[in-house]
C-alpha cells in the first residue's frame, strides 16, 4: 500500500487557491495466471467482484479499448457515472478515467504481473481536485478491496470456461 497526498495553498492575483492531490496504490496476490485475471479484468458487463459498481451499460462481449466511453451504476448511491478507457496494454495494463463531478478528476489503473509466486494484481488511485478529500474519504473503504476482490473474484473462475488463447474461430 503506497500513499501520497499533497495539499498546496497558493496565494496570487488577490486570491486563495487550494490544489489537493492524492494517489493511493495497493496489490493483491493471486495463484490463478495473469490471463485469467486479465479476461475477468476486462469484461466490462460483469462488475459482480467490484465493491464500488453494481452494474454497466456496456454490450456483453466489448473490449475495453482507448477513447471507449460506457456508464456504471455505483452501489453507493444510484448514480451514472461515465468511464473513460485511456490506455490497454494487453494482459499488463488497463487505465481509466471516471468522469464524475467538476471538482474532482478521478484516474484508476488496473496492472497484473506474473511472477514465480503467482500472479500479482495491482489498483492505483489518483484523485485531483478541491473535493477530493471529500470523495477519498466516501470511497476509502471500498477502494482497499478492489484488488483483493478481482484476486478473489478470477479464482473462483473455472478453468474449463475460458477458452485457450489462440485457439478462438471467427465465422
Amino acid at each position: 500500500m503506497i500513499l501520497n497526498f499533497s495539499f498546496k495553498l497558493i496565494a496570487g492575483r488577490g486570491k486563495i487557491c487550494c490544489k489537493f492531490s492524492l494517489y493511493k496504490s495497493y496489490r493483491a496476490v493471486s495463484s490463478v495466471p495473469v490471463d485469467i485475471l486479465w479476461e475477468k479484468l476486462i469484461n466490462i458487463t460483469d462488475f459482480s467482484w467490484h465493491p464500488l459498481i453494481s452494474s454497466s451499460n456496456a454490450p456483453h462481449g466489448l473490449i475495453p479499448k482507448p477513447g471507449l466511453i460506457y456508464q456504471v451504476v455505483t452501489r453507493l448511491i444510484p448514480i451514472r457515472l461515465r468511464i473513460f478507457v485511456e490506455r490497454v496494454r494487453p494482459r499488463e495494463l488497463l487505465s481509466v478515467r471516471v468522469l464524475t463531478i467538476p471538482g474532482v478528476e478521478k484516474r484508476v489503473t488496473y496492472q497484473v504481473e506474473s511472477t514465480l509466486c503467482g500472479s500479482y494484481i495491482s489498483y492505483s488511485v489518483s484523485l485531483r481536485g478541491w473535493l477530493s478529500p471529500l470523495v477519498w474519504l466516501v470511497i476509502k473503504p471500498y477502494a482497499a478491496r478492489v484488488a483483493s476482490e478481482l484476486a478473489r473474484a478470477a479464482e473462483q473462475i473455472p478453468l474449463g470456461l475460458l477458452p485457450p488463447r489462440g485457439l478462438e474461430t471467427s465465422e
